[in-house]
């Protein structure tokens, strides 16, 4: 339909984003209103790089097949992209797609990414309703990653959650949740699954290894839901019982190696010497 018009104009958010870097911008074409394929390709392009080299850094190789895909467009394109933290609008950027996208970058990237000086062992990442399955509270382990110590936890507290996913569920119960490796090093048995779930599966997982049959994730991911245990184990994630939680108990107690985020999936947070993380 794009075709039949002179002038596009693209309008939306940017933001941290785990398959290109930060959102917004050609994205909301490529792979925004593009067939599945380009979906899969996308999000698999960016689970090859893994999360925490993506999320947050305005140049990837995602970002870079986005402006090669809208090089193929001819019509004129302008774009209004805006920054906004909760209901506060920080910033809107208006003109050239790439230009508007690229000032609206820079003023995410100062005000939605939380820098920490170490990393946490234990961190309840507490998914507002807005998130109403795992496909999407999966956000509170995406923009939290960095920011958990090596065999550390990550606690995906989101009481309300009574779904892995409404869309994908039946495909994430025969794959699970995995690491990149898993998926990369078996490929055979994997590569006619929808590419963009499993992006998402080692989204959730995070990073680790994959060496002689045997997974080793760098963290463990923690389901504090109403997905019950046994379903848990068969998609290879952690189970807590959410009513034991109090968040409270975790507040305050940074000094301890234990970090409380009330309303997680929005900020990212990252370490200010990311040379530390495994991986990165």
């Amino acid at each position: 339909m794009i075709f039949d018009y002179d002038h596009l104009i693209i309008c939306g958010p940017v933001f941290p984003h785990e398959v290109v870097g930060f959102s917004g911008g050609h994205k909301y074409l490529f792979p925004g209103i593009a067939a599945p394929q380009i979906i899969n390709f996308t999000h698999w392009l960016g689970a090859l790089n893994t999360n925490p080299k993506i999320i947050g850094n305005r140049d990837t190789p995602v970002r870079s097949a986005i402006e090669a895909a809208a090089d193929l467009i001819a019509m004129e394109r302008s774009l209004i992209a805006y920054v906004v933290d909760s209901k506060d609008v920080r910033g809107v950027f208006a003109g050239e797609v790439r230009e508007a996208w690229k000032a609206a970058a820079e003023l995410s990237g100062r005000t939605q990414i939380i820098y920490h000086d170490r990393p946490y062992q234990t961190v309840l990442s507490c998914s507002p309703e807005m998130y109403d399955d795992i496909w999407l509270a999966g956000k509170c382990m995406y923009k939290l990653e960095p920011v958990v110590a090596d065999g550390g936890t990550l606690i995906i507290y989101a009481p309300h959650v009574e779904e892995v996913s409404y869309s994908h569920g039946e495909v994430l119960d025969e794959v699970g949740y995995h690491v990149r490796d898993y998926f990369a090093k078996q490929w055979h048995k994997f590569k006619d699954y929808p590419w963009g779930v499993l992006a998402h599966s080692t989204h959730v997982k995070g990073v680790g290894r994959y060496e002689d049959g045997v997974e080793t994730p760098r963290i463990n991911v923690v389901l504090a839901t109403r997905i019950p245990e046994r379903r848990c184990k068969q998609i290879n994630l952690g189970y807590m019982d959410p009513d034991s939680i109090q968040p409270d108990d975790y507040a305050n107690r940074e000094e301890e190696g234990i970090l409380l985020v009330p309303k997680a999936g929005e900020m990212l947070y990252r370490l200010k010497d990311m040379s530390k993380f495994e991986g990165y």
